[in-house]
């Protein structure tokens, strides 16, 4: 991802990414001839997008000390 990409924009990217990892992960188990490998490789980069997901969302909210 592009460090200097508008927050929302970069966070909405992310999350759609995000949803077509799950929707292949599901529609792979659904079929019922998942391989093991393919499975595991989509559900780590579904974390790794998570991460993104949550580093991105923690920039864009800025800390305020009350």
């Amino acid at each position: 991802m592009n460090d200097d990409q508008d927050p929302a924009l970069q966070l909405a990217q992310l999350k759609a990414e995000h949803r077509r990892l799950d929707e292949e992960i599901i529609a792979l188990l659904a079929a019922g001839t998942a391989d093991q490998l393919e499975l595991a490789r989509l559900k780590k980069r579904k974390l790794k997008l998570k991460d993104q997901i949550q580093l991105v969302a923690d920039r864009a909210i800025p800390d305020i000390i009350a």
